[in-house]
């Protein structure tokens, strides 16, 4: 099944799987939840997981027709069982092995599956709480304020050729990111943008989705509110209803 991550006419919600937290009955409840919801797409992985993410991903294509990506912490995650690979350069950060390093080691097996890969410019925001991304990428945040310093990474990474940018508050972020930072960087990307962390209430979806981001990542919030879901599909849908009714 091929994955496109469409532009700005239309509005995409996507769920985290954590796969720590996939147990066979948690799976079966939340891919049906998901399924009457109409969640766009899965996304699968995290930063440190007990759980083979490839077992996550299989029992998921088994449960469920929703589409699923791989969303990698670390190379012991790649797996053919996706439908799509989200590969990451952390390009806020500094750390050369997750701007190249990681992705030369993984290329020999990649290339066998090009046509499911999708490079992301992954940046993470300082959105508080000290997340788990921050600490095991080792590097820095953009602070939450800096709106134009995350506007020029975005712009870079769409220089190098990147085909999406992804703007991060990181697992269980005491905030997301900032409505102001996201309408400046969608003001100067053509890519799709997307955007997650600390979305934990359908306003707050709401705030993202009118300040330019196509795509939500639906993660912690979700788990402690399995209604969030529900409603973050239903404001995606009137969203995408104003587009179609123009």
């Amino acid at each position: 099944m091929k994955v496109d991550i469409p532009g700005r006419k239309r509005k995409i919600v996507a769920q985290l799987i954590d796969p720590d937290r996939a147990g066979e009955e948690w799976l079966a409840d939340t891919t049906r939840q998901a399924a009457e919801s109409k969640v766009d797409l899965f996304l699968a992985g995290g930063s440190l997981t007990n759980v083979p993410v490839d077992q996550v991903i299989r029992s998921l294509k088994r449960l469920s027709t929703i589409p699923v990506i791989l969303f990698p912490g670390n190379l012991t995650q790649l797996t053919d069982a996706a439908d799509a690979i989200f590969l990451l350069s952390l390009i806020s950060g500094r750390n050369p092995e997750l701007l190249i390093g990681n992705h030369v080691i993984a290329a020999p097996y990649l290339k066998q599956m090009r046509d499911r890969v999708i490079p992301v410019g992954y940046i993470l925001i300082d959105c508080g709480g000290g997340t788990s991304v921050e600490y095991m990428s080792q590097t820095s945040p953009i602070p939450y304020s800096k709106n134009d310093i995350a506007a020029a990474t975005a712009i870079a990474g769409e220089m190098l050729g990147l085909k999406v940018i992804y703007l991060e508050g990181g697992s269980g972020a005491a905030r997301h990111v900032d409505p102001s930072m996201i309408r400046e960087v969608r003001a100067e990307l053509t890519l799709p943008l997307i955007v997650g962390g600390g979305l934990d209430s359908a306003d707050k979806v709401d705030a993202v989705f009118a300040a330019g981001a196509d795509m939500v990542v639906i993660g912690n919030g979700g788990e402690q509110n399995p209604g969030l879901i529900a409603d973050a599909c239903r404001v995606r849908d009137s969203y995408n209803r104003n587009v179609l009714s123009v």
